[in-house]
């Protein structure tokens, strides 16, 4: 198969070989947590004399689950995740193919950074800062900021596990989420399950910044954030085409399926 796709008159061949970027959910396995939340469960349904597990006698399997998406692995989530209106992701996001980049960050020491967040800095957090962002994204072609995914540095497969309770996760300054906002990014996808900190009072200023819930309608907002993504070290930073898939829900949040695909001049 050869796909070839053009971006403001430039012409890429596309790689149709998908790079998976999502942590897939193993109910009632190792899986990745935060807020010190319930793992995700699936269990058999049983009634009337139905078993729904084959492995017990059941002609089909026919299983429960119950999860958190935002707390229970990989997630795409829409403003409607800070608003009294209820808006959903299912019609929030429209966008099938997006020009993205990749980048990978190191994040700074809050004692070190010069950005601010609400509530104040705790000296040891790790922060993703306006200056690590631009030493990033600096020299970038702007035409692929549509979307933004961030491997945060170190990186390893125990992100696919880890407990967030137990050890501190980077997250946003303020002034790095508005300068991401500047640059006109309207799809952020991360490798940390949430882009604030996980106690911040509950303030979510990164949310806020990024949603710009302070100047735009809720229902015009189309921006989205992914959380709990992983991606790979085989794959490098560049350049992508970005397929965004989610599952339908009727909510603020749903399980989502980030697929990346290589562009070749």
């Amino acid at each position: 198969m050869e796909i070839t796709i053009s971006i403001n008159k430039q012409d890429y061949k596309v790689n149709p070989s998908p790079l998976h970027i999502s942590i897939p959910l193993h109910f009632n396995g190792i899986q990745p947590n935060s807020y010190g939340v319930p793992n995700a469960q699936g269990h058999a349904f049983e009634g009337g004399g139905f078993v729904g597990d084959v492995r017990k006698g059941g002609n089909c399997n026919f299983e429960v689950y119950t999860f958190i998406p935002h707390c229970n692995g990989t997630h795409t989530e829409c403003v409607g995740h800070l608003t009294a209106e209820r808006i959903s992701i299912h019609k929030t996001l429209n966008d099938v193919f997006i020009p993205a980049t990749l980048i990978s960050v190191q994040p700074t020491i809050a004692a070190v950074t010069k950005d601010n967040y609400t509530p104040a800095f705790n000296p040891t957090d790790l922060v993703l800062d306006k200056a690590a962002l631009f030493e990033a994204l600096n020299g970038k072609d702007s035409q692929f900021f549509e979307a933004i995914i961030i491997r945060t540095l170190p990186n390893d497969i125990t992100k696919k596990g880890r407990d967030y309770t137990q050890e501190d996760a980077p997250f946003f300054s303020i002034e790095g989420m508005a300068y991401l906002r500047a640059l006109g990014v309207k799809h952020l996808l991360i490798d940390t399950p949430s882009v604030d900190r996980l106690h911040d009072e509950g303030k979510l200023s990164a949310h806020r910044v990024f949603f710009e819930t302070d100047s735009i309608k809720p229902g015009d907002n189309l921006y989205t954030i992914t959380e709990f993504i992983f991606v790979d070290d085989v794959i490098s930073d560049g350049k992508y085409l970005l397929n965004l898939q989610i599952a339908p829900f009727m909510a603020d949040a749903a399980p989502s399926r980030p697929v990346l695909m290589q562009l070749i001049l």
